[in-house]
């Protein structure tokens, strides 16, 4: 392949970022339980759950009114109280996206009024439990609140805490910067998805303690798409008042896209669809399958370049839809070229997965890429970086005397999409003086094999997820046997996911992790700079990068 620019590596490393951020399609099923009815009151009407196996579960609790017809692109409508009570067993639809993006048992299609949210606790029994609210990953385009992988029960069941994950908008439905064209009323338009995490950040400020949940300790946290919302919601005037601690996983948002950017892709999507700038509210008639077919094609033929490396991966270019940098609903890049003052006291986790690049070179059939030669592997990285390919290489042949082309191939590809981004945000944090910043890699080993290759799952992209929710052993495979999906059938997994699960939860208690049999974890600070390895036995690294992070800063900075 041709020498690439640093613009063009930017957007290479992007492209295989956007479309991959859902979790693998894989086969699950629920099992048999006993279920009763529960009854709770919120400030709008009653709702009925049920509780199962010592949880009260809510599903498709509606936090906003309809986001559809002439309330597109605009702020929620008022949620209206009803009268009677309101079944809440069900998923919620997800917001408008392509098929086969969500992972719900008994999920319904996908549509445009969506704000909803799933909530999991022990027991309604005004209890002050720490709340954890989720955003769900799938890049800015995919996924919902109904992942099996992200299910809350067994967190809340098993930790006493209460879980709540939301539906939002997505795509273009969710990050259409009209601001430019469509006055006052549609100001913020560029970040409605985030904005309605916000507005439901609002709801469990007002209703959670129905729920034994205490208003006053809410968490917000999310893996992938995911972390990069929360990186936005932790920079946000109108999301601060309702959370007081925050998890970025695998989703360091240092940098959104800019309003002259987002400007040019609202651009873009009018010549698509043949509508005139002054004609503008043609796209309040259109059918969604419309609109998302335009998005697609948008992406496919746009600049959908993110910047990588230091600057996170949150920024999709032109011809992306995400959030931006409007000064209104976002008034600020969330970690550039400082962490958000409004979220000074605000303690913060961030990290990555040891061995995430491995996911997105498995979903792109990339099996090539588990199998490199010396040769193989320089001519890959001289694609992405030039002329400074072998400083790389050099370096970390150095740092890692016994890894295989493959192995250094994957650790130099995973900091560049995820930990880079996740440095600077502690290092930003830091620097601010307030609340602590703890910084970690997820280090388990999954023993699954990658299709068609003897190359194992390792740590990749997305392994966190069932691990932090304790759901390692809630699937069906091919042959109709339990199994434990992603995570793969070493025994050893439950002490990794205990572990994981004890240092968030008691994040979310205390604001410090701890895990029972396992060492304290230090704040990070810019002198020891320590990490946090999760594993069946976690483990304090101090400065683990010097060596590259060095080489990373001389050739990207």
């Amino acid at each position: 392949m041709d020498d690439l620019t640093r613009r063009e590596f930017f957007r290479r490393t992007a492209f295989g970022i956007l479309p991959a951020l859902a979790l693998p399609r894989l086969v699950y099923a629920s099992f048999p339980s006993t279920s009763t009815d529960i009854e709770v009151e919120t400030a709008f009407g009653k709702l009925l759950g049920s509780r199962t196996e010592g949880v009260n579960i809510f599903k498709g609790v509606p936090y906003a009114g309809s986001v559809s017809g002439e309330r597109r692109f605009l702020t929620p409508a008022p949620l209206k109280p009803w009268t009677g009570v309101r079944k809440v067993k069900r998923l919620g639809h997800p917001s408008i996206q392509a098929p086969n993006q969500t992972y719900g048992i008994n999920e319904p299609d996908p549509a445009e009024d969506c704000l909803t949210l799933n909530i999991w606790t022990p027991a309604n029994d005004n209890k002050k439990r720490p709340v954890m609210v989720y955003s769900h990953g799938g890049g800015y385009t995919h996924g919902s609140a109904g992942s099996v992988a992200q299910d809350g029960a067994n967190l809340a069941r098993m930790y006493d805490v209460v879980v709540v994950a939301t539906n939002h908008r997505l795509g273009l439905l969710g990050y259409l910067y009209l601001d430019e064209i469509a006055g006052d009323e549609y100001a913020g338009s560029g970040n409605r998805g985030v904005q309605d995490i916000a507005i439901a950040l609002k709801w469990v400020n007002e209703n959670i303690s129905a729920f034994g949940g205490d208003p006053n300790n809410v968490m917000i946290f999310g893996e992938s798409g995911g972390g990069l919302k929360t990186s936005c919601l932790y920079a946000m005037p109108e999301a601060a008042p309702y959370f007081h601690k925050a998890s970025i996983e695998s989703g360091p948002g240092v940098m959104m896209k800019t309003a002259d950017v987002a400007a040019e892709t609202t651009e873009l999507l009018l010549k698509q669809l043949g509508i005139a700038r002054n004609d503008w509210r043609k796209l309040l008639k259109l059918p969604p399958s419309v609109l998302l077919d335009a998005q697609e094609q948008l992406q496919k033929m746009g600049d959908l370049s993110q910047i990588a490396g230091f600057h996170g991966i949150g920024a999709a270019g032109k011809g992306g839809f995400g959030p931006v940098v409007d000064g209104v609903v976002l008034p600020t890049h969330p970690f550039d070229p400082v962490a958000p003052s409004l979220s000074k006291e605000k303690p913060l986790l961030v990290g990555w997965n040891e061995d995430e690049f491995i996911f997105f070179a498995m979903f792109s059939g990339d099996t090539e890429a588990f199998q490199l030669t010396e040769e193989k592997l320089h001519q890959r990285i001289e694609s992405i970086l030039g002329d400074k390919a072998r400083l790389v290489v050099d370096t970390y042949r150095e740092a890692y005397p016994k890894a295989t082309p493959t192995q250094l191939f994957i650790a130099i590809r995973s900091i560049l999409i995820m930990g880079l981004g996740s440095i600077t945000i502690a290092e930003r944090k830091t620097q601010q003086e307030g609340a602590p910043a703890y910084l970690y890699n997820f280090g388990y080993k999954s023993d699954l094999k990658v299709p068609g290759t003897d190359y194992e799952f390792g740590s990749m992209h997305a392994m966190d997820i069932p691990f932090k929710f304790h759901n390692i052993d809630n699937v069906l495979d091919k042959t109709g046997h339990r199994s434990s999906g992603m995570a793969g059938n070493r025994p050893e997994r439950f002490a990794a996911s205990n572990n994981m699960c004890q240092l968030w939860t008691s994040f979310a208690r205390k604001s410090i992790p701890s895990a029972k049999g396992q060492p304290a974890w230090p704040p990070y600070n810019l002198s020891t700079r320590p990490l946090m390895r999760i594993d069946t036995q976690c483990s304090v690294i101090y400065d683990r990068y010097k060596t590259v992070l060095k080489m990373w800063r001389e050739i990207l900075n």
